[in-house]
């Protein structure tokens, strides 16, 4: 790891670097801030150890730049007795530790490692969200199993022609994903990606919600309406849950897709359309039309392509790489110092059927971080399913809470399912008995409450 050490002294400066250098690390030297920042800029430092009064650019002078530079840096300063508070307002800026004149060898050599294992820890992030991003990922969708290249190889073939697509998946794979990496990956990728879940819109309104009403068209309809195909002009409209879409609506899909023209409801004109349409669906629907429950000839309007999204039990390769991933991300957001999984971690992830797919892993990665302390995830610290317990956030209503909101919460849904028992409750939520007992007592809990 390479640390830049600036200061004015040049005594000071051969001590430092021979202690450091002694411990491991690569060194480089700057007399003054100014030479300093530009070595920063055109070099690859992880840590700057800098001394705090120097004549020029001094050494908060040479912490703000630098975090402007690239925030990753770790920024150490040394400052004399008197002026302590410069110190403690630099690590309100954003320095990560100060030593105090005259400071002993062990006590800089104890923050200089703390530092750079936190500078380590940000450049690994880092290589592995841009090994997420560049290795395994395709317009967010993560996955390098033979499966998913598979699916990226048809995105490729239709992003640039108009075709319609059909893509099929269980819940929680992905299908909008797909539909939006098609759409941004293409020709249409500047104009608008308009979704509607045809299953989360009431019958009576989806018609209306697809073509648009005028003013005074029915009950209620105060002001135009522009419909979700004109929403979406030259772009792409994506219909997700399409086999549930009424029989009488079909019809009259069918007919947009064959003329490329819509007519409002009141309205008295037809409408042009240019827009490129991706419908997804769960069900099989060659069975529906089997069972007249889905037009013949939507159907092959519809499937002119079609992409097979795998449920994540299939592609068990790619568990450890969207697990990283996700562990990444609610670090961040939780603001957590997760780094990895244990080898026992990941075993007992890959071995999990997944019947949310995608998502679930998700929300089980997002509650492991929440009421996790260790940076080491080890299965113990899971928060797998047990059994057929639903722990998703959303169905819990938690979704957009506070972290102790939520972790409360949770420990609450626990003790009601057990009936109060510490024990089972931290089998569920994948604590040790201990740990859990703790947080009852944190939240100020009694589990007599629940039994």
């Amino acid at each position: 790891m390479k640390i830049l050490i600036i200061d004015d002294e040049k005594t000071q400066r051969e001590i430092l670097s021979d202690i450091l250098a002694d411990a491991g690390y690569e060194i480089a030297q700057a007399a003054d801030g100014e030479t300093g920042l530009g070595m920063i800029r055109s070099g690859n430092y992880a840590l700057v150890l800098t001394d705090l009064k120097m004549p020029g650019k001094d050494g908060l002078d040479v912490l703000k730049e630098t975090l402007e530079y690239n925030s990753d840096i770790q920024v150490v300063l040394m400052t004399a007795f008197g002026t302590i508070p410069s110190a403690v307002n630099a690590i309100k800026i954003g320095a990560y530790d100060y030593l105090t004149k005259p400071f002993q060898k062990e006590d800089l050599l104890r923050i200089i490692h703390r530092a750079a294992d936190k500078a380590q820890l940000l450049l690994d992030n880092r290589r592995l969200q841009n090994e997420v991003e560049h290795r395994y990922s395709y317009h967010n969708i993560i996955g390098a199993s033979p499966l998913m290249r598979k699916v990226f190889h048809l995105i490729d073939k239709i992003k640039e022609v108009d075709a319609t697509v059909l893509i099929y998946g269980e819940s929680g794979t992905g299908k909008e994903l797909v539909a939006k990496a098609i759409h941004y990956s293409g020709r249409r990728k500047d104009n608008p990606f308009v979704a509607l879940n045809c299953g989360a819109i009431p019958e009576t309104l989806i018609e209306s919600e697809l073509f648009g009403h005028e003013k005074g068209a029915f009950t209620g309809a105060s002001k135009t309406y522009l419909g979700k195909f004109e929403q979406a002009q030259r772009g792409t409209i994506f219909l997700d849950e399409i086999g549930v879409m009424p029989m009488h609506l079909q019809s009259r899909l069918l007919r947009v897709l064959q003329d490329k023209k819509i007519e409002k409801i009141g309205g008295s004109g037809l409408v042009d359309l240019d827009v490129r349409v991706i419908a997804a669906t769960n069900e099989q629907l060659p069975e529906k039309v089997r069972l007249n429950e889905f037009r013949m000839d939507l159907y092959h309007r519809l499937n002119v392509f079609t992409i097979e999204l795998p449920p994540l039990r299939k592609r068990r390769q790619d568990i450890p790489v969207l697990a990283r991933h996700f562990l990444q991300r609610f670090s961040s957001v939780y603001k957590k110092n997760m780094q990895r999984f244990s080898p026992g971690a990941i075993r007992e992830l890959e071995r999990y059927d997944y019947p949310g797919n995608v998502r679930e892993l998700e929300n089980i990665i997002e509650k492991t971080v929440i009421l996790t302390e260790e940076e080491v995830i080890t299965e113990d610290a899971l928060m797998m399913p047990a059994g057929d317990e639903n722990n998703n956030f959303e169905a819990a209503g938690l979704a957009g809470s506070k972290l102790p909101d939520v972790e409360r919460e949770l420990i609450v849904d626990a003790l009601r399912k057990h009936k109060g028992s510490i024990k089972l409750a931290a089998e569920m939520l994948g604590l040790t008995y201990k740990t859990l007992q703790y947080r009852i007592k944190k939240f100020g809990l009694d589990k007599n409450d629940y039994k």
